[in-house]
């Protein structure tokens, strides 16, 4: 879209950012600034980039504050997972309708008011123009505030809290009948061996990729749906 060159970060097998392959390629490239972007929950194995390892690798490869922005893709997890303060961030987007679960798909990108005050206003609309199409939908900001109402800030540490100890609860669990599991910390998101049956598959909406699939406990999975998930699992493993 902006016609920037591009330079892709290998992973770790977790998911998560190689950050000695960052600095690689930050060296590389040194001649020209960085925007770099994080993931704050991958989409398959729910990992999440160290902040504090990149600023390392790009302070250690020369590059001063001015000469780097970090935008977080926090689609997911940008409610789930707090942020300590004073972070060199530029910017942040976080969907509506994922942990939240507003009825129609949005999302929210929140950004330093030095970088909304160097975009054009609109005079028509006696605003500044923050979208790409130049347009928005006025029905979903209503959506997110009264989700935000509903929940406060009280009700959306309750869920989070529990949608990670549930994780942690569906890996244990997994653990003790001897499958291979793994769950990022922090995250929501148990990977765990993927099941033979297609049916079983199809019956529990699993998302797969090769040998692997998925589950993301989100604040309507409960303990009974997992436990009766996992009495499902061990039917189908014995077959």
């Amino acid at each position: 879209m902006y016609r920037m060159e591009i330079e892709t970060i290998n992973t770790l097998v977790s998911g998560e950012m190689y950050y000695a392959d960052l600095r690689t390629k930050l060296l590389l490239n040194q001649n020209k600034p960085a925007i770099i972007n994080i993931n704050i929950g991958t989409t398959f194995k729910g990992a999440i980039d160290d902040i504090d390892s990149i600023v390392q690798a790009l302070e250690y490869c020369g590059y001063s504050n001015d000469k780097y922005y970090i935008h977080c893709d926090a689609a997911l997890y940008g409610l789930i997972v707090s942020f300590i303060k004073h972070k060199p961030i530029g910017s942040i987007s976080v969907s509506g309708h994922k942990f939240l679960g507003c009825p129609i798909p949005f999302g929210i990108q929140m950004t330093r008011k030095s970088n909304v005050n160097s975009l054009s206003n609109i005079e028509y609309i006696a605003s500044a123009d923050m979208t790409i199409s130049g347009s928005r939908n006025g029905l979903a900001p209503i959506f997110l505030w009264y989700s935000l109402s509903m929940k406060g800030y009280v009700g959306l540490w309750q869920d989070s809290k529990m949608c990670i100890e549930n994780s942690q609860y569906l890996k244990d669990q997994l653990l003790k009948e001897g499958i291979s599991v793994m769950l990022n910390e922090f995250s929501t998101t148990v990977v765990f061996e993927r099941p033979c049956d297609h049916k079983f598959i199809s019956h529990w909406k699993l998302c797969y990729l090769s040998g692997i699939a998925h589950i993301v406990v989100m604040s309507g999975i409960t303990r009974e749906i997992i436990d009766s998930f996992l009495k499902d699992l061990m039917q189908e493993r014995k077959k």
